[in-house]
Formats: C-alpha cells, structure tokens, sequence
C-alpha cells in the first residue's frame, strides 16, 4: 500500500501552511490599520443608519466616493481568497463555501467595529460593515471558483498520469489439482 502523504501531499499542505501565514500577517496589517489611535481635533458622531454614510460618500462627487468606498471594500477584501485557501479543500459546495467565507468576513469585520468604540479617534460606521462583507464576497465569487476548478483539474490528470495501465489478459488462471487425503 502507498502512503499518499497528509491531507493530500506535500504541495496540498504548503498552499494551506502558505494561505495561513498570509492570512495572519492581513489579520495583524488589518489589527493595527482599523484599531490604531488617531489624533484628531474632532470626531465624526457614530453612523447607525444603514447606507448614510454611502450616500454621503456620493454626494462628495465621484472619484472621493470611490476612493472612500473602494477602500472600505478593500480593507477585508483578501479574507475572500485567503479564508478558502487556509481551509485547503477543492471539493466543497460553491454556495456554502461562498456562505462561510461571508459570514467569517462579516463576523471580523463586526468585531473591529466593536473593538473601535474603545479606540481614541475611531468611530462605528455600520456602512463599512456591510462595504467589508461586500469585498469579501466580491472577492470570493471572482476569485475561488475558478481557482478551484483549475486545482481539481490539475489534481485529476495527475491521478491519470499516475495510474498504471491494467495488463491485458493472458488466458486462464491456472487451477491447482485437487489433492487427495492422505490414509
């Protein structure tokens, strides 16, 4: 019997080791973007009302609502990739890995808003909530289905490269004769 290795080879295990670091180091770049103090003479009230700030982000004109939104939806917008590629599975449902990969999004981005409330010079803005979740979700469709497919398409002619060709028949087994008891 042949060992195939761990969680499907060693190349398996250094994309999810790999997704995993990289996963870390845009956790911590995120930690100490969104939760670091700012010093400034005044402060923004708390935005609670869904889609205000959005609206006043286009009423400032195009290219600053670009910017200001574009940037709220890049901010968690590599968790859609990252998240799938720690998880290291090819075959898993496209709705629910698009589900999961969302929901984790959404609860990280929830939880650095509730982390702001205690940070100098940060406010809660329910828009960025929903623009973060967007990115991630954005991301993830754009991103991992065909990622996964290519991957599984790779995996497969691998496996048919690998097996090898069934010998062709040579005619009938031979049969032992039957021995007879001994007296």
């Amino acid at each position: 019997m042949q060992r195939h290795g761990f969680l499907g080879g060693s190349a398996a295990l250094r994309i999810r080791v790999t997704g995993s670091a990289l996963l870390v180091a845009h956790l911590a770049f995120v930690a100490w973007y969104t939760l670091r103090p700012l010093d400034v003479p005044w402060v923004l009230p708390p935005n609670l009302q869904p889609f205000d700030g959005i609206r006043a982000d286009l009423a400032l004109g195009w290219p600053a609502a670009a910017r200001a939104i574009g940037g709220s939806m890049a901010l968690l917008a590599p968790l859609g990739v990252l998240l799938p590629v720690a998880g290291g599975r090819l075959t898993v449902s496209p709705l629910g890995s698009l589900l999961r990969t969302t929901a984790a999004g959404a609860l990280l981005s929830l939880g650095i808003e509730l982390l702001q409330t205690g940070v100098p010079g940060q406010v809660v803005d329910v828009d960025s909530l929903l623009l973060n979740t967007a990115g991630v979700a954005l991301v993830h469709l754009a991103v991992v289905p065909a990622g996964r497919a290519r991957l599984r398409r790779r995996s497969e002619r691998g496996r048919r490269d690998n097996v090898p060709q069934e010998e062709h028949a040579q005619g009938r087994t031979p049969t032992i004769p039957r021995v007879g008891i001994a007296p």
